[in-house]
């Protein structure tokens, strides 16, 4: 059985990429940039108008002319037909380009205007006032983006500016989901007093669904050994599998005998934690992962936080990083297991607190709780104040 720490070393080891894609930006939200994206052009790409107003020359106001001729009124989108000669103006408008011959720009309530003259009332006017100037904001090919960053909303918007209607991004993982045990009952359907509905399968998908991933291949598998070889042979050229039961001891309990028949090499099976020992994590021949996870619930929603979240994200070229906050109360343990247990995030004293349990079968865990903190094998009784490493559940 491996401690904690080296099953998060043995899962890091197994990570690697996918490979890449290219996909349109309409399809880019939450996926990973496999690409290093540079300005295309100056931006702005010209001396942009900042507000609706008068431009000038800046000479003209030093030198006192206070009353300009309006010789041309230019629009966003719009190129200039004339050159500014001595007290003469545009009128301009927000976003348009501000001519060369113009080097600042009055606004609009600084000004009265009538039959094509402008007075202007302003006190003080600077060099390129109200201009946005050309490569102020970015320099054609200055870095902008780089291999890794994950494609948020204003990052499409971005990419969509630069130019780039199609991006390199890091593929997706085909992934089959399967779900075991004879007292599972498929959600929607009749259950009987013995029997559960199939949450960890909703539970998994929804995992997934928060890195941008469906599943191609979704199944429930009874108590049955046949069964179990026949749906993951379907599944064996897939890049993950992850399953929920069937992996502790119990007579029903025998995927891990049905992945030896499979070729499918255990890198290890059990880690000292709490919940979530009987964890299996194997390779498949075409080079794919399992990740067998527990049947609890909560202990699947464990195991995949600790070692499916972060094999995904490595595998997506993603650092995952460590949060840790003080932990307000006390908590001790009998075992000598690293133990992971609900709490909430108090953001306003920053620190974690405890959440009153009915053990790990509580349903109401996943409801009530923002995180799983990390309560150490070696440490039997955290004290208040101690800092604590936590894994987001929400």
């Amino acid at each position: 059985m491996l401690s904690f720490q080296n099953a998060i070393d043995t899962v890091r080891s197994l990570a690697s990429s996918f490979g890449t894609e290219s996909v349109h930006i309409d399809d880019a939200l939450g996926r990973i940039l496999a690409e290093n994206i540079s300005a295309d052009r100056d931006y702005p790409p010209f001396n942009r108008c900042s507000m609706d107003g008068y431009a000038i020359r800046k000479e003209d106001f030093d030198a006192g002319t206070r009353n300009f001729e309006v010789v041309e009124t230019i629009y966003a989108g719009q190129t200039s037909k004339t050159t500014l000669q001595k007290n003469q103006c545009y009128k301009i408008m927000t976003g348009a380009a501000v001519p060369l011959s113009a080097n600042a720009v009055i606004r609009r309530e600084d000004c009265l205007e009538s039959a094509r003259k402008v007075e202007i009332q302003a006190e003080i006017c600077l060099t390129s006032q109200n201009i946005a100037t050309k490569g102020q904001d970015i320099k054609e090919s200055t870095p902008v983006l780089s291999i890794g960053d994950i494609c948020s909303t204003p990052i499409v918007s971005l990419l969509a500016t630069l130019g780039k209607e199609y991006v390199i991004v890091n593929k997706q993982p085909k992934i089959a989901v399967f779900t075991t045990g004879d007292e599972v009952v498929e959600v929607g359907k009749p259950v009987s007093e013995v029997q559960i509905r199939n949450s960890n399968g909703h539970l998994l998908k929804a995992l997934l669904k928060e890195r941008n991933i469906s599943p191609k291949l979704y199944k429930h598998v009874a108590d049955n050994k046949e069964d179990f070889k026949k749906a993951f042979t379907e599944a064996l050229y897939y890049d993950v599998i992850i399953t929920s039961g069937g992996v502790s001891a119990g007579d029903a309990d025998f995927l891990p005998e049905v992945f030896e028949e499979l070729n499918i090499k255990k890198v290890f099976h059990k880690t000292a934690i709490k919940p979530g020992k009987p964890i299996w994590v194997g390779k498949m021949q075409n080079g794919g992962t399992v990740f067998a996870l527990p049947g609890n619930p909560f202990s699947t929603l464990v195991t995949f936080r600790l070692f499916v979240d972060l094999f995904l994200k490595l595998s997506s070229g993603i650092s995952p990083i460590t949060n840790q906050k003080s932990f307000h109360g006390v908590r001790s343990k009998l075992t000598n297991l690293d133990e992971f247990f609900p709490v909430n995030i108090n953001e306003e004293n920053n620190c974690l607190e405890p959440i009153a349990i009915n053990g790990s079968g509580d349903i109401r865990l996943g409801l009530n709780a923002d995180a799983i903190a990390h309560h150490p094998a070696e440490t039997l009784t955290i004290e208040s104040g101690t800092k604590l490493s936590y894994y987001r559940l929400k």
